[in-house]
């Protein structure tokens, strides 16, 4: 099979579309596909997992890269000749990815992965949340198949008007996230360091950024005997940290690899603040990790956290609630032992290698349902996907 990947995202650029793509690319060059990457121009490296990268021009918007229209785009992919487009999250890039492969009889797979209505809301785009879901209808309507991470991103997009939906979550490395690490050097080198008397650690991991609301964790100020814990950076570090003052809190950066690991591993519990998650991937690395989980009731969340089971989920307006919760959580080790138990064993089904096979069954469909329809009405269907005819 022949993938076009396009993505608003892509390396250096670290965030939740850029790791997904990275483990697509990581299966299709396992299971012997042939890929490109088509993202913004942003210094990505030539080639990843032995597939060439292009880049097209792009203009940075508040730390972000935006692909710029481009005759680039549809020049690549009928050099290429893909049997199907992946458009990662699509946005400005991805909408017009999606228009060339439908000017040239290629299917296309959309990834609804970010919350572009409350995106555009809170970065000055000037749109509404009423114009940016009409956009978002636009460019999903144009792609053949769109996949949704969680029930209650479905739900959104259904209700916006976007038709041909199914879903398709993300995986989670049960390996490199596992509560074994919790015996490495690393680990318990930082869990020393973030409780030198016997504190609970309370961990967050991900952006710090106006939507990521980690400004809520200030609800922790007087609950004795927590060690707070924020592995990540971003735009609202330093008004994060405002807020956080008096907070016994531990800053530490960007993480990524085995020293993420080792922090999940050194934590005792996870706590989720955003509400506008369309998944919510820290959530299942800490469930692998061992870890029960503290959530809002909203989103993402809502699919992987069982509450009273691998962790609480609280009202998402309630700072009160999550208050609570993290102080239940706190005061019985037993409790938190058997949730982290279960939250383990609640992600043994959702390896990368399962969820890419899932989006490869997704890529067949389309392409199989392309080349029915193509025969139907009497076309000749795109050179990639006649390879499936």
């Amino acid at each position: 099979m022949r993938v076009a990947v396009v993505s608003e995202s892509f390396l250096p650029t670290v965030n939740g579309v850029t790791t997904s793509v990275l483990r697509v690319l990581d299966h299709l060059a396992a299971e012997g596909h042939e890929a490109i990457v088509i993202c913004p121009d942003a210094g990505a490296p030539a080639e990843y997992a032995g597939f060439r990268i292009h880049q097209v021009p792009s203009i940075a918007y508040r730390q972000f890269p935006v692909g710029l229209p481009s005759p680039q785009v549809q020049r690549i992919l009928s050099g290429f000749g893909p049997d199907v487009l992946h458009a990662a999250s699509p946005f400005f890039l991805g909408a017009q990815a999606i228009a060339a492969a439908n000017r040239l009889g290629v299917p296309s797979v959309a990834i609804y992965q970010t919350d572009v209505a409350g995106f555009a809301r809170r970065n000055g785009l000037g749109m509404t949340s009423a114009i940016a879901w009409k956009y978002v209808r636009w460019v999903h309507e144009g792609a053949d198949l769109t996949l949704a991470p969680s029930a209650a991103s479905e739900y959104d997009l259904r209700t916006a008007g976007v038709s041909r939906l199914g879903r398709w979550g993300r995986g989670v490395d049960l390996e490199r996230y596992h509560p074994n690490k919790r015996r490495t050097a690393s680990a318990i080198a930082l869990r020393e360091r973030l409780s030198p008397d016997g504190e609970t650690v309370v961990g967050y991991v991900g952006r710090i950024a106006p939507e990521k609301q980690v400004e809520r964790l200030r609800t922790l100020r007087g609950v004795g005997g927590v060690s707070v814990a924020i592995v990540g950076d971003g735009p609202a570090r330093e008004a994060v940290a405002r807020e956080l003052r008096g907070v016994n809190v531990h800053w530490l950066g960007r993480l990524g690899g085995d020293d993420l690991a080792a922090a999940y591993a050194a934590f005792d519990l996870f706590v989720h603040t955003g509400s506008e998650e369309t998944f919510g991937q820290t959530v299942q690395e800490a469930h692998a990790s061992g870890l029960p989980v503290v959530a809002p009731r909203a989103g993402g969340p809502i699919d992987l956290v069982e509450h009273g089971v691998d962790g609480l989920l609280y009202r998402p307006s309630d700072d009160r609630a999550l208050r609570a919760a993290v102080s239940m959580l706190v005061q019985d080790g037993a409790l938190r032992r058997r949730m982290g138990e279960a939250g383990r064993r609640a992600v043994l089904g959702r390896s990368w290698d399962v969820v890419c096979r899932e989006l490869t069954g997704h890529y067949e469909h389309v392409i199989v349902d392309a080349v029915a329809a193509a025969a139907a009405s009497g076309v000749q269907p795109s050179t990639g996907s006649r390879a499936y005819s």
